[in-house]
């Protein structure tokens, strides 16, 4: 009878350290996975986090490159002004030599009398009309530069 109830008490404490340990198992198993998940959730930062720094460096470089392109155009549109600066003062400086050209020619024809009246007022005509290209151009060399 001592050796049934020895036995009796040895399997009945078999079968609860045996559920004992199912029940640490489990836990172990419920803490494992939390472990899990705290490593994941922290993954998922790290990786935020980076994608976050990769995009504002992006966008900085971005800006950078804008402020680079306007400073181009910048310095472009101001050699331009300078080019259309120097035609404008070519076309005033060429258009007034052709004045005088036009005024020695008129000058030596009337002294020589060769000159018929429609040649002087053809003369004085093309005068006229260069005196207003450079008045006009005069005008428009003053805006340029108020630009510059």
């Amino acid at each position: 009878m001592r050796k049934i109830i020895v036995v009796a008490l040895f399997s009945f404490g078999a079968v609860f350290l045996g559920r004992a340990q199912e029940v640490e198992q489990a836990q172990d198993s419920i803490a494992v996975a939390k472990e899990a998940q705290l490593a994941q959730e922290q993954e998922l930062k790290e990786a935020k986090a980076q994608e976050k720094e990769a995009k504002k460096k992006e966008k900085e470089l971005k800006k950078a490159e804008k402020a680079q392109k306007k400073a181009d155009k910048a310095a472009k549109k101001s050699a331009n002004l300078t080019k259309a600066i120097g035609k404008r003062r070519k076309a005033i400086d060429k258009s007034e030599v052709k004045i005088t050209k036009l005024q020695s020619k008129l000058a030596k024809g009337k002294s020589r009398g060769k000159l018929s009246p429609v040649d002087e007022m053809e003369i004085n005509n093309k005068i006229n009309k260069l005196k207003v290209s450079i008045a006009k151009d005069q005008e428009k060399l003053a805006k340029l530069e108020r630009k510059q």
